[in-house]
């Protein structure tokens, strides 16, 4: 492609006031609105002085600006061009919203946290972003990253394991079999803390947002059994506060458990015929034995975790481990190895075997991993910077580009494609939300002319009807 010969550009000016550059705000506000975001953030948040009134516009300001790809407070001028004026109103400046961040204290921060946690109650409710979560197996995946930052202002921050100055975020993620994960807690903490500091109280939350979310979709006149929530993280949370606290609310768990003297003595007492092949890489199926031809073999025995602890503290479950050749080129290769070394895996879960068989729980408990991409869709998108000096500032932040995650994703489930419902935030971005349009009146209401041949035409037009349906009124 290249620049038209026959209609060469000569000018160009920033004159037009009908235009937006972001149509898909229109739709995906009105879904927040639905879900009740504005008035949750009005009941819940007290942000004392004058800076803190209309907490819920200005929490709709910066999510909408999140929304639409902004990942500082100077980048919320977004929502302040052509006739967003129009279409919203008080879109707030970015200097009224760095103000209303920085009133922010740690029991404001957890009064968003509630607001957070109720907003994604009510997109489940009127979109499938969680569905299945009723009736069928839930994931809940716990992991933490660190957020880089430069300079020395930023408070809090400080060196953690990654071995860059940073902030540490902690977040909680819930998937069930037919939808993407979304978030369901988050805490921004010290950049020097360790991994498992205050996952207990995460878990535990998280798990009261689940079943809330629960009782929400469920449907009372046919009620289902509903199955245990798996609580799934690395080794970092294998510790009797974060398992019990999973435990006691109702979940199991599947927690990588690292290789100590303890885990070894039990890898050592497994049988060895009690090893089978599985689905790993390069791994072969034999249809004549139905079986998998495969250098990776699992097993399990029964294991009760934290012994050394008093007996209150212990808890019976399964050690799984998985076992692969060790392939690392040893220093000195004048000798050849006289028998098979292995490198091992293990995990520590308290499901039942009937449930999940050995094999089936390894591979349930790998894709773990997904929380991963979760951490980079964030980074990706509004927590590209930590913007502020302030900690209680970025944390809020965080709880606001968390909202934003959910928003988008449960937009995206409502547009009838489903490889745009599991897309990631750019992606979706960049086909409903970044999408031009004009506006015009006529009878005292606006008409969106949006560009013709958009590839997703089909999609932002069913995500529009669906939000719009004269049936479901929006609330003010």
């Amino acid at each position: 492609m290249q620049l038209s010969h026959t209609r060469p550009v000569t000018a160009a000016r920033f004159d037009d006031p009908n235009l937006v550059s972001a149509a898909g705000l229109v739709p995906v506000l009105a879904l927040a609105q639905r879900s009740g975001l504005l008035s949750l953030a009005d009941e819940h948040l007290s942000v004392p002085t004058d800076k803190g009134a209309n907490a819920g516009r200005k929490v709709g300001s910066l999510v909408a600006g999140m929304v639409a790809g902004a990942d500082s407070i100077a980048d919320m001028a977004i929502l302040r061009h052509g006739a967003l004026g129009t279409l919203f109103d008080r879109p707030y400046a970015p200097s009224t919203l760095g103000s209303f961040l920085r009133q922010f204290r740690f029991g404001h921060v957890r009064q968003l946290d509630a607001v957070a946690s109720r907003l994604l109650s009510g997109l489940a409710e009127q979109t499938p972003v969680l569905a299945g979560i009723d009736t069928g197996p839930v994931m809940i995946d716990i992991d933490d990253s660190i957020i880089e930052v430069h300079g020395h202002s930023k408070q809090g921050s400080g060196y953690g394991y990654s071995g860059v100055r940073g902030l540490n975020s902690l977040i909680t993620t819930v998937t069930t079999t037919t939808a993407a994960p979304v978030i369901t807690g988050q805490r921004l903490r010290k950049g020097s803390c360790g991994s498992a500091r205050g996952a207990a109280r995460m878990i535990a939350d998280t798990l009261c947002t689940v079943h809330r979310v629960r009782t929400a979709v469920i449907n009372s006149a046919a009620p289902q059994q509903m199955s245990a929530p798996l609580v799934r993280a690395d080794s970092a949370y294998f510790g009797h506060p974060a398992i019990s606290a999973a435990i006691r609310g109702g979940a199991d768990v599947s927690i990588t458990t690292g290789l100590n003297s303890v885990i070894r003595t039990a890898i050592s007492a497994i049988p060895a015929d009690a090893w089978t092949p599985i689905r790993y890489t390069n791994a072969i199926f034999d249809d004549a034995t139905e079986s998998w031809i495969s250098t990776a073999e699992v097993a399990e025995i029964p294991f009760t975790a934290f012994t050394a602890q008093k007996k209150a503290h212990h808890i019976p479950g399964r050690l799984i481990v998985r076992r692969i050749p060790d392939l690392r080129p040893k220093k000195d290769q004048g000798q050849q190895q006289l028998f098979d070394v292995w490198r091992f895996h293990a995990f520590f879960t308290t499901t039942d075997p009937h449930d999940l068989d050995t094999v089936t729980a390894d591979q349930v408990h790998r894709r773990h991993a997904i929380i991963e991409q979760v951490h980079a869709d964030l980074k990706n998108s509004a927590l590209a910077h930590m913007p502020s000096a302030h900690f209680c500032a970025n944390a809020a932040w965080l709880v606001c580009a968390v909202m934003a995650f959910n928003l988008t994703r449960a937009a995206a489930t409502i547009t009838g494609d489903s490889a745009l419902a599991k897309a990631t935030t750019g992606t979706i971005r960049q086909t409903l939300i970044s999408v031009p349009t004009r506006i015009a009146y006529s009878a005292r209401k606006i008409t969106l002319h949006l560009p013709t041949g958009w590839p997703w035409e089909k999609q932002w037009m069913t995500l529009f009807e669906n939000t719009f349906r004269r049936n479901l009124p929006i609330a003010a």
